[in-house]
Parts: C-alpha cells; sequence; structure tokens
C-alpha cells in the first residue's frame, strides 16, 4: 500500500482528495489529511476506510515529523511559506514532495541533495503556476516540431465568475481564491517583460492602468495586467531569442481600472497598522485616508480626489460595495489591505447558487515561408458548486494526476523542478480532458 499525505484541506483540496479517494482502491493508496481545521470537510470522506483525517498544527515540528515518516510522498497546500518547512522534511525523511505554488529559490536550493536521494520534488503543478506551463510547453513544442519560428508570446490566467453569476456585480467579480492574495497581487517590484524587443517595468502604482484589452469569441471582453516576472520563464520556455514575452492576469473590462481606485487611496496597503482600526467603520475607514474638510460627504471627497466625474460608473463601483456607509468592520489591529479584504469578503464571496471560471488564454505568434500567424488557445473550466469549483479542480487535479505518475514510475527523473517535460506534462494534461479541462486551439487574425 502507498501511503499520500495531504498537507492543507482549504478552497483548492476537494478536487484533489476526490480524485485521490475515487482511485485509493484501483492503486492501493491510503490518504492521510492534515490540516488545522477539519470540520468541513465531508463526513463521507471521515467515513471511507482508506482515508485518515488529522486536525493539528503543521508548525509543531515532533508531530509533523510523525505523520510524514509515514508516507511514500507528500502534497502541500499549504500557505507558500509553509513549503520549505514540508521540503526540507521531505528531504531528511526521503519522501517525494508536491505543490501548485512557485517554486521558491529556498527549496531550489535543495537541488543537488534531492538528486543525489532519487528524490522528485515537482514545484508549480497547479493552475497557475501549473497548467499554464504543461499547455504553453505542449503548444511552443507543437509549433516548432512544424517547423515555424516563434516571434511572441503571451499568456493570460483569470480566477473569475461564470457569466450567469455576474448580472448583479457592477465588479463581475468575486473571490475564488485566497482573498489575501487577490488584495496584495501586484505588490513588490516592478512587473517585468518584453515587448518588441524592449524589456518593459510596470511599478506597482500604475500596474493596473497599463493593461491590454482582450476579446473572447463566447466570452466577450477582458482587460490583462502583467504578472510580475514573466522574464524568468523565457529560459525555462526555450523562448530566449523572441521579440515578445509576456504573462498575465485576466480580469473583466473595467475591473483593473477600478481596481486601481483602492491603490490610488492606499487602501491596498499593508506595511501599517490602523490605530482603532476594530471601531472604524466603512466610511470612516476611507475617510482616514482623504483631507479634512468638515463641510464635503466621504463620497465627494472621494470623487474630488480621484477627479472623478459625478455620474462615473467607478463612484457606482465604490458605492455597490457600501464604503459609503457606517457599517462596522470590526478588525482589530488591522492594516488598510486586511481592512479593504473584509469589506469585499461580505459582497465578494460566493454565494450557495454562484459558480466560478477559469479562462486561460496563450497566444503564439509565429513565422514560416515569410508567413506570421498567430496561434490562439483557450481553456473554460466552470465550477460544479461552491466546493468543487473551477478553481478547486484546475489546481487540485493536476497534483493528484502528478502524484499517482511519480508512485506509478512514470515521472522518474529526480531533482527540484516543474512540469515543464513532455513525459511529465503530457499524460496529465490528456488525462485532465476526461474533466474536461481542455484546450481549443485555432489561428486568430493578428490585431492590426
Amino acid at each position: 500500500m502507498r501511503k499520500i499525505l495531504v498537507l492543507g484541506a482549504g478552497k483548492s483540496s476537494p478536487a484533489l482528495i476526490r480524485y485521490l479517494i475515487d482511485n485509493s482502491a484501483k492503486e492501493d493508496w491510503y490518504i492521510t489529511i492534515m490540516d488545522n481545521s477539519t470540520k468541513h470537510i465531508s463526513p463521507e470522506i471521515h467515513k471511507h476506510l482508506r482515508t485518515k483525517i488529522i486536525t493539528g498544527d503543521i508548525q509543531k515540528e515532533r508531530k509533523r515529523k510523525q505523520i510524514m515518516t509515514d508516507s511514500d510522498l507528500v502534497i502541500s497546500l499549504l500557505p507558500p511559506r509553509f513549503h520549505a518547512i514540508i521540503a526540507k522534511e521531505c528531504l531528511n525523511l526521503k519522501k517525494h514532495f508536491l505543490t501548485a505554488s512557485y517554486v521558491s529559490p529556498e527549496i531550489k536550493q535543495l537541488d543537488p541533495d534531492v538528486k543525489q536521494l532519487g528524490l522528485i520534488f515537482l514545484n508549480e503543478v497547479g493552475l497557475d503556476p501549473g497548467i499554464d506551463h504543461m499547455s504553453a510547453m505542449r503548444l511552443i513544442n507543437k509549433v516548432k516540431k512544424q517547423g515555424k519560428q516563434i516571434l511572441g508570446f503571451e499568456s493570460f490566467t483569470g480566477g473569475l465568475i461564470a457569466p450567469e453569476c455576474e448580472r448583479d456585480n457592477p465588479w463581475r467579480y468575486k473571490f475564488t481564491w485566497n482573498p489575501r492574495n487577490v488584495v496584495l497581487a501586484g505588490q513588490g517590484p516592478p512587473a517585468k517583460f518584453i515587448q518588441n524587443n524592449r524589456f518593459k517595468y510596470i511599478p506597482y502604482h500604475k500596474l493596473f492602468r497599463r493593461t491590454e484589452l482582450i476579446e473572447i469569441d463566447g466570452l466577450g471582453k477582458f482587460e490583462g495586467y502583467a504578472n510580475r516576472d514573466s522574464l524568468k520563464y523565457m529560459d525555462l520556455y526555450g523562448l530566449n531569442d523572441i521579440s515578445t514575452f509576456f504573462r498575465g492576469t485576466l480580469r473583466r473590462k473595467g475591473f483593473c481600472r477600478a481596481w486601481d481606485m483602492f491603490i490610488q487611496l492606499g487602501l491596498t496597503d499593508d506595511s501599517f497598522i490602523l490605530e482603532n482600526s476594530k471601531d472604524m467603520t466603512n466610511k470612516e475607514f476611507i475617510n482616514s485616508f482623504l483631507a479634512y474638510n468638515p463641510h464635503d460627504s466621504v463620497k465627494l471627497k472621494t470623487q474630488h480626489y480621484l477627479q472623478l466625474d459625478y455620474d462615473s460608473d467607478l463612484i457606482d463601483k465604490l458605492e455597490w460595495l457600501d464604503l459609503f456607509k457606517d457599517i462596522k468592520i470590526g478588525q482589530k489591529n488591522a492594516t488598510p489591505a486586511q481592512m479593504l479584504q473584509r469589506i469585499l469578503e461580505k459582497k465578494w464571496s460566493l454565494k450557495p447558487q454562484d459558480k466560478d471560471m477559469i479562462v486561460m488564454l496563450h497566444l503564439l505568434d509565429t513565422t514560416l515561408n515569410n508567413q506570421i500567424k498567430r496561434h490562439q488557445s483557450v481553456m473554460v473550466v466552470k465550477g460544479e458548486d461552491q466546493t468543487y469549483t473551477a478553481m478547486a479542480k484546475t489546481v487540485g487535479l493536476p497534483l493528484a494526476i502528478a502524484a499517482k505518475n511519480i508512485l506509478n514510475g512514470f515521472i522518474r527523473a529526480p531533482g527540484v523542478q516543474l512540469p515543464l517535460q513532455k513525459n511529465i506534462y503530457d499524460p496529465i494534461l490528456k488525462e485532465l480532458d476526461t474533466f474536461d479541462i481542455q484546450f481549443k486551439e485555432q489561428i486568430v487574425k493578428i490585431p492590426e
């Protein structure tokens, strides 16, 4: 019997756990799931004969080591700050390690020791990063095999809500993954990419104003903003000699300009604590970032500060979030970003009838016999419900399939790695097709 340990049972885990359980008898697996809280895990999983649920703190070394010792492979769905701890423990205990998160420098440094022990530490095997890498490499290798030269590459991914669930929401957006990551998106060093052989940099305070308009047949218009560092993937994708390389995030048209208001007001700042935050209302929170004026309303001061017209739909978006109302936030010792997150969660949480949607788009410009063509590859996935969301499926299933392929010996090369090799990505993408996680490819017109 092979033993799989899943650390973390949050929103990204349901599809992963379901896949492991559904295949446990056939593959002879025993699955242990550990999280700080396991109340949300369904009774069926608790009762399953090949599953053990453990409630515990992963930071407690003794308990963590004890559970990991009795496993063959460890899948970490914990917050990224814990991955290096788990990876080092896996190295010491000689266990395979998988995660959907970006590979950190700390984990990368383990590569020589991981190789020496014949272990596989597979990172970035989720959605983005994950399916984006695998599908991009499949498309890149396909056109190269056709003898085409690649001129440019662009890739976008968006965690959104299904069109039928947008009607009552002027932002056309709700949280489908970690809300804190959404609020802090784009902070840090400038976004970096290359466009027409010129290196480009976008600082955070301009990130949501420099967007690309994108239209996808059947879905309508989107806008894409740049991810933090596209350049580091040029070498990994084997595209060092191309003139354009860009990786970005998709949002519905109008979202980015509206989100930029939060940045200009200072509401996404996570570097300091607000005094008296526990007693603040929405209106008081906004007002604390505006100039003192006892005569003008908070709404009017906001319009003046952001230079918005009186009838701007941007101010309507802020009103829809109840930002100008005296609703108590109730967050003690909070940063502005934490306060904003609490406000948004009241409006942007999925309702029982809501379904989320993942959209991924690759654009590959190629030339052959002096003919330039644009290859478009699009993936659209909708969630089943609030548990088996599109986000949970696209993050969890690639991890689960990769775990199976490692345990069955289909992935053998040791080391700290990403799913960029054909023997890794091809079987995963083919099996994802059976779950309706698939790409549609076509040649499209290049915009003038």
